[in-house]
Protein backbone atom coordinates (compact mmCIF):
# COMPACT_ATOMS: atom_id res chain seq x y z
CA UNK A 1 0.00 0.00 0.00
CA UNK A 2 1.01 3.46 -0.48
CA UNK A 3 0.38 6.82 -0.25
CA UNK A 4 0.03 8.59 -3.50
CA UNK A 5 -2.34 10.29 -6.10
CA UNK A 6 -2.54 8.03 -9.10
CA UNK A 7 -3.62 10.44 -11.19
CA UNK A 8 -4.38 14.42 -11.57
CA UNK A 9 -8.28 14.24 -11.02
CA UNK A 10 -7.92 18.13 -10.71
CA UNK A 11 -8.96 19.28 -13.65
CA UNK A 12 -11.73 21.70 -14.71
CA UNK A 13 -13.28 24.56 -16.55
CA UNK A 14 -11.93 28.13 -16.75
CA UNK A 15 -14.30 30.86 -17.52
CA UNK A 16 -12.42 33.20 -19.38
CA UNK A 17 -13.78 36.29 -19.85
CA UNK A 18 -16.70 36.29 -17.20
CA UNK A 19 -17.03 38.84 -14.89
CA UNK A 20 -16.43 38.34 -10.87
CA UNK A 21 -15.77 35.40 -8.99
CA UNK A 22 -15.75 31.98 -11.42
CA UNK A 23 -13.23 30.15 -9.23
CA UNK A 24 -13.54 26.17 -8.62
CA UNK A 25 -12.07 24.02 -6.60
CA UNK A 26 -9.43 22.91 -8.46
CA UNK A 27 -7.98 25.57 -8.86
CA UNK A 28 -7.52 26.38 -5.07
CA UNK A 29 -6.66 22.43 -3.58
CA UNK A 30 -3.25 21.75 -3.09
CA UNK A 31 -0.98 18.83 -2.98
CA UNK A 32 -0.23 18.16 1.18
CA UNK A 33 2.91 17.24 2.16
CA UNK A 34 2.46 14.42 4.71
CA UNK A 35 5.85 14.56 5.73
CA UNK A 36 5.18 18.56 6.87
CA UNK A 37 4.35 19.76 9.99
CA UNK A 38 3.35 23.28 9.70
CA UNK A 39 -0.63 24.06 11.00
CA UNK A 40 -2.74 23.52 8.98
CA UNK A 41 -5.21 26.37 10.79
CA UNK A 42 -8.81 24.45 10.57
CA UNK A 43 -7.84 23.74 6.42
CA UNK A 44 -10.07 20.79 4.93
CA UNK A 45 -7.55 18.27 3.72
CA UNK A 46 -8.68 15.04 1.46
CA UNK A 47 -7.70 11.25 1.87
CA UNK A 48 -8.56 8.72 -0.47
CA UNK A 49 -9.04 4.97 1.02
CA UNK A 50 -8.47 3.36 -2.74
CA UNK A 51 -9.55 -0.48 -1.26
CA UNK A 52 -11.99 -3.21 -1.96
CA UNK A 53 -10.73 -5.66 -0.35
CA UNK A 54 -13.41 -5.22 2.46
CA UNK A 55 -16.26 -5.34 -0.02
CA UNK A 56 -14.83 -8.42 -1.33
CA UNK A 57 -14.72 -9.93 2.47
CA UNK A 58 -18.51 -9.23 2.51
CA UNK A 59 -19.09 -10.50 -0.48
CA UNK A 60 -19.79 -7.49 -2.46
CA UNK A 61 -19.25 -5.94 -5.62
CA UNK A 62 -15.94 -4.51 -6.16
CA UNK A 63 -15.30 -0.89 -7.55
CA UNK A 64 -15.05 1.09 -4.71
CA UNK A 65 -11.21 1.65 -4.54
CA UNK A 66 -11.81 3.79 -7.89
CA UNK A 67 -14.36 5.66 -5.88
CA UNK A 68 -11.61 8.30 -4.31
CA UNK A 69 -10.56 9.95 -7.98
CA UNK A 70 -13.79 9.68 -9.32
CA UNK A 71 -15.30 12.45 -6.21
CA UNK A 72 -12.15 14.59 -6.61
CA UNK A 73 -13.47 14.75 -10.89
CA UNK A 74 -16.51 15.46 -9.78
CA UNK A 75 -15.53 18.37 -7.08
CA UNK A 76 -12.69 19.86 -9.29
CA UNK A 77 -15.59 21.94 -11.23
CA UNK A 78 -17.62 22.58 -8.06
CA UNK A 79 -17.60 26.67 -7.43
CA UNK A 80 -15.25 27.34 -4.47
CA UNK A 81 -18.17 29.72 -2.81
CA UNK A 82 -15.36 31.57 -0.68
CA UNK A 83 -13.87 28.90 0.37
CA UNK A 84 -9.72 29.73 0.79
CA UNK A 85 -7.91 26.59 1.52
CA UNK A 86 -8.39 22.70 0.23
CA UNK A 87 -5.60 20.10 0.63
CA UNK A 88 -5.59 16.77 -0.83
CA UNK A 89 -3.06 14.60 0.62
CA UNK A 90 -2.99 11.51 -1.85
CA UNK A 91 -4.60 8.05 -1.67
CA UNK A 92 -4.26 5.37 0.79
CA UNK A 93 -4.31 2.10 -1.60
CA UNK A 94 -4.51 -1.19 -0.68
CA UNK A 95 -3.44 -2.89 -3.64
CA UNK A 96 -2.60 -6.67 -2.22
CA UNK A 97 -5.13 -7.35 0.14
CA UNK A 98 -3.91 -6.56 2.92
CA UNK A 99 -6.51 -4.66 4.56
CA UNK A 100 -5.93 -4.26 8.00
CA UNK A 101 -2.04 -2.42 7.04
CA UNK A 102 -4.07 -0.35 4.76
CA UNK A 103 -6.76 0.81 7.70
CA UNK A 104 -3.32 1.39 9.90
CA UNK A 105 -1.59 3.42 7.32
CA UNK A 106 -5.15 5.64 6.80
CA UNK A 107 -5.25 6.03 10.45
CA UNK A 108 -1.81 7.37 10.54
CA UNK A 109 -2.57 9.46 7.86
CA UNK A 110 -5.79 10.58 9.53
CA UNK A 111 -3.76 11.18 13.29
CA UNK A 112 -1.10 13.08 11.26
CA UNK A 113 -4.01 15.94 9.61
CA UNK A 114 -5.38 16.03 12.84
CA UNK A 115 -2.05 16.55 15.03
CA UNK A 116 -1.23 19.94 12.18
CA UNK A 117 -4.71 21.29 13.04
CA UNK A 118 -6.73 20.15 9.63
CA UNK A 119 -10.36 18.53 9.13
CA UNK A 120 -9.93 15.12 7.32
CA UNK A 121 -12.73 14.04 5.02
CA UNK A 122 -11.99 10.90 4.02
CA UNK A 123 -13.24 9.46 0.47
CA UNK A 124 -13.54 5.83 0.38
CA UNK A 125 -13.45 2.75 -0.74
CA UNK A 126 -15.96 0.38 1.19
CA UNK A 127 -17.07 0.90 4.50
CA UNK A 128 -14.05 -0.37 5.95
CA UNK A 129 -12.92 2.84 6.09
CA UNK A 130 -14.79 3.52 9.01
CA UNK A 131 -12.02 1.35 11.17
CA UNK A 132 -8.92 3.29 9.60
CA UNK A 133 -11.08 6.62 10.59
CA UNK A 134 -11.70 6.06 13.85
CA UNK A 135 -8.51 4.47 14.79
CA UNK A 136 -6.79 7.58 13.77
CA UNK A 137 -8.93 9.80 15.44
CA UNK A 138 -8.57 7.68 18.63
CA UNK A 139 -4.87 7.82 18.46
CA UNK A 140 -5.35 11.59 18.12
CA UNK A 141 -7.38 11.65 20.92
CA UNK A 142 -5.02 9.93 23.21
CA UNK A 143 -1.78 11.87 21.83
CA UNK A 144 -3.98 14.95 23.41
CA UNK A 145 -4.76 13.36 26.73
CA UNK A 146 -8.23 13.75 25.85
CA UNK A 147 -10.68 11.26 27.26
CA UNK A 148 -13.57 13.05 26.20
CA UNK A 149 -17.10 11.28 24.79
CA UNK A 150 -16.76 10.69 20.99
CA UNK A 151 -20.38 10.41 19.34
CA UNK A 152 -20.42 8.08 16.11
CA UNK A 153 -23.68 8.91 13.70
CA UNK A 154 -23.23 7.00 11.18
CA UNK A 155 -25.73 7.32 7.60
CA UNK A 156 -26.19 3.93 6.49
CA UNK A 157 -28.83 1.45 5.28
CA UNK A 158 -26.63 -1.18 7.14
CA UNK A 159 -25.47 -1.33 10.93
CA UNK A 160 -22.07 -2.61 9.89
CA UNK A 161 -21.94 -4.42 13.33
CA UNK A 162 -21.32 -7.76 11.77
CA UNK A 163 -18.81 -10.17 14.36
CA UNK A 164 -17.17 -12.56 12.33
CA UNK A 165 -13.55 -12.29 11.43
CA UNK A 166 -11.47 -11.49 9.08
CA UNK A 167 -12.56 -8.03 9.19
CA UNK A 168 -15.03 -6.54 6.03
CA UNK A 169 -16.95 -3.84 5.28
CA UNK A 170 -19.46 -5.18 7.23
CA UNK A 171 -17.42 -5.24 10.61
CA UNK A 172 -15.93 -1.85 11.21
CA UNK A 173 -18.41 -0.72 13.97
CA UNK A 174 -18.57 -3.88 15.76
CA UNK A 175 -14.54 -3.64 15.68
CA UNK A 176 -14.77 0.01 17.48
CA UNK A 177 -17.55 -1.53 19.61
CA UNK A 178 -14.63 -4.04 20.67
CA UNK A 179 -12.31 -1.01 20.59
CA UNK A 180 -14.12 0.82 23.31
CA UNK A 181 -15.31 -1.78 25.78
CA UNK A 182 -11.71 -2.92 26.01
CA UNK A 183 -10.30 0.90 26.39
CA UNK A 184 -13.36 0.78 29.54
CA UNK A 185 -14.85 3.90 26.87
CA UNK A 186 -18.78 4.29 26.18
CA UNK A 187 -19.46 3.07 22.53
CA UNK A 188 -21.83 6.10 21.18
CA UNK A 189 -23.09 4.40 18.34
CA UNK A 190 -26.20 6.44 16.18
CA UNK A 191 -27.48 4.18 12.76
CA UNK A 192 -29.47 7.00 10.75
CA UNK A 193 -31.33 5.13 7.40
CA UNK A 194 -30.99 1.24 9.04
CA UNK A 195 -33.17 -0.63 6.49
CA UNK A 196 -35.22 -3.75 7.64
CA UNK A 197 -35.14 -5.72 4.65
CA UNK A 198 -30.79 -5.43 4.88
CA UNK A 199 -30.34 -6.27 8.16
CA UNK A 200 -31.04 -9.60 10.02
CA UNK A 201 -32.36 -10.18 13.18
CA UNK A 202 -29.02 -11.25 14.48
CA UNK A 203 -27.85 -7.97 13.54
CA UNK A 204 -30.58 -6.15 15.53
CA UNK A 205 -29.83 -8.11 18.07
CA UNK A 206 -26.59 -7.39 17.88
CA UNK A 207 -27.56 -3.66 17.42
CA UNK A 208 -29.56 -3.45 21.06
CA UNK A 209 -27.16 -5.46 22.70
CA UNK A 210 -24.54 -2.66 22.33
CA UNK A 211 -26.81 -0.08 23.18
CA UNK A 212 -27.21 1.27 19.46
CA UNK A 213 -29.44 4.25 18.96
CA UNK A 214 -30.88 3.37 15.26
CA UNK A 215 -33.56 4.98 13.14
CA UNK A 216 -35.41 3.23 10.26
CA UNK A 217 -35.21 3.99 6.63
CA UNK A 218 -39.04 4.29 7.15
CA UNK A 219 -38.62 7.27 9.70
CA UNK A 220 -35.92 9.27 8.25
CA UNK A 221 -38.33 10.79 5.49
CA UNK A 222 -38.53 14.49 5.04
CA UNK A 223 -42.07 14.36 7.16
CA UNK A 224 -39.48 13.20 9.84
CA UNK A 225 -36.98 15.90 9.75
CA UNK A 226 -37.59 18.37 12.72
CA UNK A 227 -38.17 15.47 15.26
CA UNK A 228 -34.85 13.52 13.78
CA UNK A 229 -32.51 16.68 14.14
CA UNK A 230 -33.62 17.63 17.72
CA UNK A 231 -32.83 14.23 18.89
CA UNK A 232 -29.42 14.20 16.76
CA UNK A 233 -28.89 17.82 18.23
CA UNK A 234 -29.15 16.43 22.04
CA UNK A 235 -26.72 13.59 21.55
CA UNK A 236 -24.33 15.86 20.35
CA UNK A 237 -24.88 18.29 23.13
CA UNK A 238 -23.74 15.26 25.05
CA UNK A 239 -20.93 14.29 22.97
CA UNK A 240 -17.46 16.06 23.13
CA UNK A 241 -16.39 15.04 19.78
CA UNK A 242 -18.11 13.66 16.76
CA UNK A 243 -17.06 11.20 14.13
CA UNK A 244 -19.36 11.30 10.74
CA UNK A 245 -19.50 8.24 8.19
CA UNK A 246 -21.80 8.41 5.27
CA UNK A 247 -22.33 5.20 3.64
CA UNK A 248 -23.69 6.31 0.55
CA UNK A 249 -25.60 3.63 -0.12
CA UNK A 250 -28.16 4.54 2.59
CA UNK A 251 -29.52 6.88 -0.22
CA UNK A 252 -32.40 5.64 -2.34
CA UNK A 253 -31.30 4.30 -5.92
CA UNK A 254 -32.22 6.37 -7.65
CA UNK A 255 -30.36 9.27 -6.86
CA UNK A 256 -27.34 6.46 -5.90
CA UNK A 257 -26.75 4.12 -8.27
CA UNK A 258 -23.32 3.80 -8.06
CA UNK A 259 -22.96 1.40 -4.90
CA UNK A 260 -22.48 -1.90 -4.66
CA UNK A 261 -25.99 -2.66 -2.38
CA UNK A 262 -28.95 0.10 -4.19
CA UNK A 263 -31.06 1.30 -1.73
CA UNK A 264 -34.95 0.17 -2.74
CA UNK A 265 -36.42 3.04 -0.22
CA UNK A 266 -33.36 5.07 1.20
CA UNK A 267 -33.19 8.35 2.39
CA UNK A 268 -33.70 11.08 0.71
CA UNK A 269 -30.87 13.61 -0.29
CA UNK A 270 -32.21 16.67 1.40
CA UNK A 271 -32.67 14.80 4.90
CA UNK A 272 -28.81 13.39 4.41
CA UNK A 273 -28.01 17.23 3.77
CA UNK A 274 -29.69 18.62 7.20
CA UNK A 275 -28.08 16.28 9.08
CA UNK A 276 -24.88 16.84 7.49
CA UNK A 277 -25.09 20.18 8.32
CA UNK A 278 -26.35 19.96 12.02
CA UNK A 279 -23.48 18.12 12.48
CA UNK A 280 -20.86 20.56 10.90
CA UNK A 281 -22.45 23.74 12.54
CA UNK A 282 -21.92 21.61 16.30
CA UNK A 283 -18.35 22.84 15.85
CA UNK A 284 -17.43 19.38 17.12
CA UNK A 285 -16.81 17.56 14.27
CA UNK A 286 -13.36 16.09 13.99
CA UNK A 287 -13.26 13.61 11.19
CA UNK A 288 -16.16 12.44 8.18
CA UNK A 289 -15.71 10.03 5.79
CA UNK A 290 -17.80 9.38 2.58
CA UNK A 291 -18.25 5.34 1.67
CA UNK A 292 -18.97 2.72 -0.91
CA UNK A 293 -19.24 5.01 -3.98
CA UNK A 294 -18.55 2.60 -7.07
CA UNK A 295 -17.92 4.35 -10.22
CA UNK A 296 -18.38 1.39 -12.16
CA UNK A 297 -22.29 1.06 -11.26
CA UNK A 298 -22.60 4.89 -11.38
CA UNK A 299 -24.91 5.82 -14.41
CA UNK A 300 -24.05 9.62 -15.93
CA UNK A 301 -21.45 10.23 -13.24
CA UNK A 302 -24.97 11.10 -10.96
CA UNK A 303 -23.80 9.21 -7.96
CA UNK A 304 -20.44 10.97 -8.35
CA UNK A 305 -22.03 14.26 -8.37
CA UNK A 306 -24.21 13.13 -5.30
CA UNK A 307 -20.87 12.44 -3.51
CA UNK A 308 -19.30 15.77 -4.71
CA UNK A 309 -21.96 17.50 -2.92
CA UNK A 310 -21.72 16.28 0.21
CA UNK A 311 -18.47 16.04 0.15
CA UNK A 312 -18.27 20.36 -0.24
CA UNK A 313 -21.32 21.01 2.45
CA UNK A 314 -18.30 19.14 4.58
CA UNK A 315 -15.93 20.86 3.32
CA UNK A 316 -17.77 24.35 4.14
Amino acid sequence: MRMAVTQNPWQGRVDHGEQGDTTRLFRIVQALDTADTAPLDHAPVLLGFRCDAGVLRNQGRPGAAHGPDAIRQALANVPAHGLQALYDAGNVSCDDGDLESAQQALADAVHAVLARGGFPLVLGGGHEVAWGTWQGLRAHLDAQHDDGRVLIVNIDAHFDLRTSRPASSGTPFDQIAHACAERGQPFDYVCLGVSRLANTPALFGRAEALGVCYVEDVDMQERHLAARLAELSARIDAADHVYLTIDLDALPGAVMPGVSAPAAYGVPLPVVEEVVGLVRRSGKLRVADLAEYNPQYDRDHLGARVAARLAWRLLR
